[in-house]
């Protein structure tokens, strides 16, 4: 591939992020419009983002507020896939390896995640604390979310 095809490639790759980032602009405008839904709060571990009621598993009803990872964290990551995709014109193989690792990170922090919300309840089992229904169906709904998202393509 010559340099110009790359770098065609990758304006064509920048045009197509653009694209989803304003769908997804859309939909957040869309959602936030959306009358609220009355549910009752129930306290938020402290290692996991804030629940927001998925509405459905669609692809276009999977609710993009709805965060797996902290604020922080997703913007690390994105700088490392901005500064990855950036390198790819100069060194195509190095960005693949780069990349590989960056998924990899993300999926391991997920699962970090998922696996200390599952332990919190253990330990209130354990414990002999009560766990309500509201914060097993939130746990169950956050896995939903998760599920729903790696199914949509």
């Amino acid at each position: 591939m010559t340099p110009e095809q790359q770098e065609a490639d990758v304006a064509q790759r920048a045009s197509s992020d653009r694209e989803r980032a304003e769908q997804l602009d859309n939909r957040r405008e869309r959602v936030a419009a959306a009358p609220p839904v009355a549910t009752q709060a129930a306290p938020q571990p402290r290692d996991t983002a804030p629940e927001v009621p998925n509405r459905g598993t669609s692809k276009e009803d999977v609710d993009p507020r709805v965060a797996l990872l902290k604020e922080d964290q997703a913007g690390m990551f994105r700088r490392r896939w901005s500064e990855i995709q950036t390198a790819f014109v100069d060194e195509p193989r190095n960005a693949v390896e780069c990349a590989d690792s960056l998924v990899a990170d993300v999926v391991k922090q997920l699962s970090d995640g998922f696996s200390s919300a599952r332990r919190m309840l253990e330990q209130q089992w354990e414990r002999g604390d009560s766990v309500t229904t509201e914060d097993l169906r939130l746990a169950l709904q956050r896995y939903r979310t998760f599920f729903d998202r790696l199914l949509s393509v």
